[in-house]
């Protein structure tokens, strides 16, 4: 595979450019306008039937050739976060408070850089659908373009997608069967007492200790309520409570994050949260309000799905630069919702590690993606591609 890979390096430099264009002009969700344009534009220019507004700001490229039966579907996103970029190089991003923060730019441009070499030089007989997606971060852009027909208008036998790893040496790979990211939940709680004087609490009921207590007793709902050969997480990520030090307010809001990797673990925590929530409440003479919001699924690869994905990683580059049956990961992604009703496979390239500048974790203002994956990346979606539908 050292010439495809050699092929992809000599095509590189032009999506690295593409890549920090799109960094430096980072869209939001269902905002992305004018990566979703770039996109549209260059699958035409490659020859691609381009299908505009699927999901608000989806794209889908579609290739046929032959009279091949089989049809793959390959994912990139393309939205940002609302993050103050820390970087100063010259591309980073023009829009204060906005940033690619999580490589969706390099997702993109990996699977442009595939989309231009498999149109002019791959050899394949059958479907390729590319579907460039909106809104990952949390907005569900999959789920709408599913619920829009993307599936029904453009069938695919499998899907795949790729994404960066800080923390794992760059352009390795690294990818498991069955359940590979957590589901997702947001909560929030709302405490009610009885407002008063800070010197006079006997007369209050005072939610800031009800809050605090009850941050406290959520420590326990995974360390003693959750099998240990489980996994979940709960995270306090907020409270709110107060204007001032000799008022105590009459009401305190908790923003958590829950996590678990299949649908019986969740269950439980729910359960367990709701009870020690209420109960935390009442032994402070205060009420409580629980908003449970079940976000993204358990996503879920498929052995043979994620086999063949592990072989055509293995085969590009080498036995000892792909791993099989690495840990899950206990973030969430909308590709689940296109696991749950086809068979694939959802992986990780590796970011870079140690010192490099790639080993900043995602979701962090000095992240930046590691465009020597542009090549690798790309390189591995049409062997995929041609392995796939031969």
């Amino acid at each position: 595979m050292s010439s495809l890979l050699d092929a992809l390096y000599t095509q590189a430099d032009e999506f690295i450019a593409i890549r920090r264009d799109i960094h430096s002009e980072p869209e939001m969700a269902f905002e992305e306008h004018r990566t979703s344009e770039l996109v549209a534009s260059a699958l035409a220019s490659y020859g691609y039937e381009v299908h505009r507004g699927l999901g608000g700001t989806g794209v889908v490229g579609q290739l046929k050739r032959g009279d091949g039966t089989k049809r793959v579907g390959l994912r990139a996103d393309m939205d940002a976060l609302p993050i103050l970029e820390a970087n100063s190089f010259g591309y980073a991003s023009k829009r204060r408070g906005f940033m690619h923060a999580c490589g969706h730019d390099g997702h993109t441009a990996m699977l442009l850089a595939a989309a231009k070499y498999i149109a002019k030089s791959a050899r394949f007989s059958g479907t390729l659908n590319l579907i460039f997606q909106p809104a990952e971060e949390g907005a569900g852009g999959a789920k709408r373009m599913m619920d829009e027909g993307l599936f029904e208008r453009f069938p695919c036998d499998a899907v795949f997608a790729i994404h960066n790893m800080p923390g794992h040496t760059q352009g390795t790979f690294h990818l498991r069967p069955g359940a590979t990211m957590a589901s997702s939940a947001n909560v929030t709680i709302m405490l009610k007492g009885v407002g008063g004087h800070g010197a006079l609490p006997h007369h209050a009921r005072d939610v800031v200790v009800a809050a605090s207590s009850t941050v406290m007793a959520l420590q326990t709902v995974i360390a003693r309520g959750i099998d240990p050969q489980k996994t979940g997480v709960v995270t306090v990520g907020a409270i709110h409570a107060g204007t001032a030090n000799n008022v105590i307010p009459q009401e305190a809001t908790l923003l958590l994050s829950v996590r678990a990797l299949d649908a019986d673990t969740s269950a439980v925590i729910e359960a367990r949260i709701r009870e020690v929530v209420e109960s935390q409440a009442k032994s402070f003479g205060c009420t409580a309000t629980i908003d449970y919001q079940h976000n993204y699924p358990v996503l879920v690869n498929t052995e043979a799905e994620a086999r063949f994905a592990y072989e055509v990683a293995r085969d590009l580059v080498g036995p000892d630069k792909a791993v099989w049956n690495a840990p899950a990961i206990t973030a969430s992604e909308d590709f689940a919702y296109m696991l749950e009703k086809l068979p694939g496979c959802y992986l990780f390239i590796g970011n870079g590690d140690g010192q490099s500048p790639g080993a900043c974790m995602v979701h962090n203002p000095s992240y930046n993606f590691n465009d020597d994956n542009i090549a690798v990346g790309s390189a591995f979606w049409v062997a995929l591609v041609q392995r796939y539908l031969n």
